[in-house]
C-alpha cells in the first residue's frame, strides 16, 4: 500500500517515518495485521503488511491515517506550516 501526503507535500523525513511506522505497530495487532516492510520517501510511504481474511482492511486504513495525521501534527508542530489546511494524508 502507497499512503501519499496531501497534495504531495515533502515533509517526511526519518524521524517523522520512525514515528508514523511505531504509530501503524502500534494499531496493527487490534486489526490482526502485520507489517512486513516499510520504506518512506519525502511525500510519501510504502508499506506490505498481512491480515486475516476477516481483516476490515479500510477501518484499519481509517484508524490508521486519523491517529497518525492527529498525532503527528502534535508532535511536530512545525510541520503545520508546510502542509494544506492541516491535511496529512490525501483521501487516497
Amino acid at each position: 500500500m502507497v499512503l501519499v501526503v496531501k497534495y504531495r507535500r515533502k515533509v517526511i523525513n526519518d524521524k517523522i517515518s520512525n514515528r508514523l511506522k511505531g504509530i501503524f505497530e502500534y494499531i496493527c495487532p487490534k486489526y490482526n495485521i502485520t507489517l512486513c516492510e516499510w520504506n518512506h520517501d519525502k511525500d510519501h510511504v510504502h508499506l506490505l503488511f498481512r491480515g486475516s481474511p476477516n481483516t476490515n482492511i479500510s477501518k484499519f486504513i481509517n484508524a490508521y491515517k486519523s491517529a497518525s495525521s492527529r498525532l503527528i501534527k502534535k508532535e511536530f508542530p512545525s510541520i503545520k506550516k508546510q502542509l494544506w489546511k492541516e491535511y496529512f494524508w490525501s483521501k487516497s
